[in-house]
Order: structure tokens, then C-alpha cells, then sequence
């Protein structure tokens, strides 16, 4: 008969997420920590999604109410168990006894500040189960052991997993090591983990003596091997930086071979759910927050930053540029060096060329707003809407007090400060009729002059 794949057999993830945080030196819980500002624990969550595996069990500890919230947003369903007591690794699975104990096909054992699992490495594991394994720790070929768990195999199985501190030197020449990871028969998960005892120095019930548990109790045990960095975890700061360029690594590299250029990808940072369209062009130094979208054709300069933007096809931005929440800038528009939108539409072929700021404001199609220019939006209380027809004109350093209408086809003159609707077609000049004093610039550098003369006689 042939076995279940691991997409027909039923999984529970327990997913060890109770830290302190203590080598972290943080108030957050370390799981709530972002890579590409999604949680660690949202990544992991995710994962678990992509791998077919929707049942978890969190045990949690510290802030728990928000890592439940935060596994929560992968849309899987989530079941947290508090772990009061710190006595190991086998001893925080089994904190999740209720979930395991329900007969599950599949247990799989992850960590919720490891983030760069793949959903493969997964479903590799949980296929070794439906081979008959009992246990199958997921590994990893290191570049240097020390102070890694190394697995002890034979003739394809695994005998056993050794601390570095327990291990001969024989056995510390062995460069397969423990990832932490494994997946467990469900129908014998709860037997075995209660079957683990904790005869060691720190009085401690360590899952990594499942292995030898299940063969001492008629089962067998096996290895697979993942690349070092899809295991990596966290504990400080610096391995939390050390994760975000191995994330962004890897997701720069997926959005490059789906067709986007990078000229200098190393320099730019993209977020969890930055959408990039075919034969976009990103320039150096681009940041991406969350809730980007940029299509097809676009095209993003040096050093600009988007967060909660959609830039159409054809659109460029920068350099320079600021793209702030709810900015939405339609097909072939132009937002250009120093410039800052915010919950502004920018119309079909629109121009916002330089050193403006356009805020809650509806650009028309075809409008060029010039340089200097601000949408004044903001009264100290309330935010207002300023409204530019389509094939508006809106000269060098004009001010537009919100709320305002400028009309389809209306001229502002440079430097106005226009307070009033504009119809549509019209010129609207809001500034001081020019005085020009013949003489007079002469007069005032003769008597700045003077006035220098006498400071400086005085001083003396």
C-alpha cells in the first residue's frame, strides 16, 4: 500500500515561541521581532501555510497575546499553550499535550525566531514519517561544528544526537549537525516525549533524545539535510541583523528572476509584502516599507522611500523621493527628486516634478505641478482635501489652503497663495503686486556698510 504524502496527512506545527528575550535586551518578546517588518513568529506562521500545514500549536510564554495575534495574520489556525516552567526543549513541546494528544499523522517540532524554513524542507521531513520513521531531524552540513548537537548516522539512519560537550573526538569530527527542527509520528508523539527523561546536570528534558528513545522503543530515526542558513535562529541583536540580510538576500533574488532590474540589489530593502511588477527598474539605495506595489514599467531612482504606495505602470519616482501611505500614482506620472506624497492620487501622466509636497490631494491626469509647491492640508486640528483639475497648471512656490478646487485646465501663478476655488480655465493669482524703488538697493548696502563701520570703530 502506499504511503500518505505529507500533503494527505493530517499535521500539527507546535511552534516553540515562549523566549525571554534575555540575550535579546528587549522588551518585545523576541519572536515579535521583525525580518523585512513582518514578526519573526508571522514568517514562520507563513511558512507553516505554504507547506500545507494549518493546525498549530504556540506555546508561548512572555507578550503572549500578541504572538498569538501575530501567527495569526498567516490565516492558519492557532492554538496557544502557556509554558510556565523553563525545563527544556521536550518539556516546551509537551506544553502543547492537548493539541499533540488528538492523533495527529504528523508532528512537526519548529521555532518560531527561525524565519527562513522553507515550506520543502518540511514536507521532506514530514515524507520520511510516511517512509515509517518514527523521527526525522532536520540537519545541516556545517561550515565549522563547534558547539553544534552532531547527528550520528548509520547506513541512512539516525543513531543519535550528541552535544558537542558529550561527544568524543571521533564524533566531533562529524560536520552534520542538529538544526533543532524534526517532525514526529504523530500516533506515537505523546508516548515518546513523555518517555524522555531528564538524568543530566541540569535536571533538563532535552527533545534531542527523542532519537534514541524511539530506537530504544522499537522505532527508527533519520536525518535530512538543509542548507545552514535556512535554520539559522536568533537570539541577539546581531544574529537578528545577520537575519534580515539573509532574508533580504533571498527575496531580492526572487523578485530579480521574476524580471525586475536591480542595478545595485545589495542597496535595496524590500518588505514582506513588496509587490514588484516585470521590467520595473530599481535604482541603488531604495527602501521599501510595507504595502508597496509597483507595476510593470515602472521606474524607482536612487534613493527613495515608499511605504503603503502603489505606483502605476510607467510611473516614476525620485530621486530622492518620499512616498508616504496611501500615495497612488497612476500610469506613466511623475513624482521627482525632494518631493513627499501622502494620501495623494496622482493622475495618468501628472507631474509633481521637485521640491513639493502634495498631501491629501487628488491630482488630475495631465497636470503639472510645479516646483516649490504645497497642498497646506492641515489646519492644526483637521486634515483637508485639495482637489487639481486634469491639465492644471500649477506654477513654481504656490501655496494651496485646503479645502480648494482648482479646475480643469486653471492656471496658478508662481507664488500664489490661493485660499478660493479656481474654475475651470481660469488664472488665480494670489501674491503682492511688484514695487520696484529705483536707487534703492544702493541706498540700503551704503547704510549696511555705515553700520558695520561704526560697530567695528566701537569695537576698537
Amino acid at each position: 500500500m502506499t504511503p500518505m504524502t505529507p500533503m494527505t496527512r493530517t499535521c500539527l506545527a507546535v511552534v516553540l515561541a515562549a523566549g525571554e528575550s534575555t540575550r535579546m535586551k528587549s522588551s518585545l518578546s523576541k519572536v515579535l521581532h521583525p525580518i523585512g517588518g513582518l514578526p519573526m513568529i508571522g514568517h514562520v506562521a507563513s511558512r507553516l501555510k505554504a507547506a500545507g500545514i494549518v493546525d498549530v500549536g504556540l506555546v508561548v510564554g512572555r507578550d503572549a497575546d500578541k504572538v498569538e495575534a501575530a501567527a495569526r495574520q498567516a490565516g492558519i489556525a492557532v492554538e496557544s499553550h502557556v509554558q510556565t516552567e523553563r525545563l527544556g526543549t521536550a518539556h516546551a513541546v509537551l506544553a502543547a499535550r492537548e493539541a499533540i494528544a488528538r492523533g495527529y499523522d504528523d508532528v512537526v517540532v519548529v521555532f518560531g525566531d527561525s524565519p527562513l524554513v522553507e515550506p520543502e524542507t518540511l514536507n521532506r521531513a514530514r515524507a520520511g514519517l510516511a517512509e515509517g520513521y518514527d523521527v526525522v531531524v532536520i540537519g545541516f552540513e556545517a561550515a565549522d561544528p563547534t558547539g553544534y548537537g552532531r547527528l550520528l548516522t548509520r547506513d541512512g539512519d539516525l543513531l543519535a544526537i550528541r552535544e558537542h560537550k558529550d561527544a568524543s573526538e571521533e564524533e566531533r569530527r562529524v560536520t552534520l549537525c542538529n538544526g533543532g527542527m524534526m517532525a514526529i509520528n504523530g500516533r506515537r508523539a505523546l508516548e515518546l516525549l513523555l518517555k524522555i527523561g531528564n538524568s543530566n546536570v541540569k535536571g533538563e528534558y532535552y527533545l534531542t533524545d527523542i532519537v534514541e528513545v524511539a530506537r530504544a522503543n522499537g522505532g527508527k530515526a533519520k536525518a535530512i539535510v538543509a542548507p545552514e542558513d535556512e535554520l539559522a535562529g536568533c537570539n541577539t541583536r546581531a544574529e537578528l541583523a545577520e537575519l534580515e540580510a539573509l532574508w533580504q538576500k533571498r527575496r531580492r533574488l526572487e523578485i530579480m528572476l521574476s524580471g525586475v532590474t536591480m542595478v545595485a540589489p545589495e542597496t535595496v530593502f524590500l518588505s514582506h509584502d513588496t509587490v514588484i511588477g516585470q521590467d520595473a527598474l530599481i535604482e541603488p539605495n531604495v527602501v521599501f516599507g510595507p504595502g508597496v506595489t509597483v507595476e510593470s514599467g515602472a521606474v524607482i531612482h536612487a534613493f527613495s522611500h515608499l511605504e503603503g504606495a502603489h505606483v502605476s505602470s510607467g510611473a516614476t519616482v525620485g530621486p530622492f523621493a518620499r512616498l508616504r501611505p496611501g500615495a497612488n500614482l497612476g500610469p506613466d506620472s511623475k513624482v521627482g527628486n525632494f518631493c513627499e506624497v501622502k494620501k495623494g492620487d496622482i493622475g495618468k501622466g501628472a507631474k509633481v516634478n521637485h521640491l513639493t509636497y502634495i498631501g491629501d490631494a487628488t491630482i488630475g491626469a495631465g497636470a503639472n505641478i510645479g516646483a516649490g509647491t504645497i497642498t497646506c492640508n492641515y489646519d492644526g486640528v483637521n486634515k483637508h482635501l485639495t482637489e487639481i483639475g486634469e491639465n492644471a497648471f500649477i506654477g513654481s512656490n504656490s501655496s494651496l489652503v485646503a479645502p480648494v478646487k482648482v479646475g480643469n485646465g486653471a492656471y496658478v501663478a508662481s507664488g500664489s497663495v490661493i485660499t478660493s476655488d479656481v474654475p475651470d480655465d481660469a488664472l488665480a493669482l494670489g501674491r503682492a503686486r511688484q514695487e520696484t524703488k529705483p536707487g534703492r538697493a544702493k541706498l540700503i548696502r551704503e547704510r549696511i556698510a555705515a553700520i558695520r563701520a561704526a560697530l567695528k570703530a566701537a569695537r576698537n
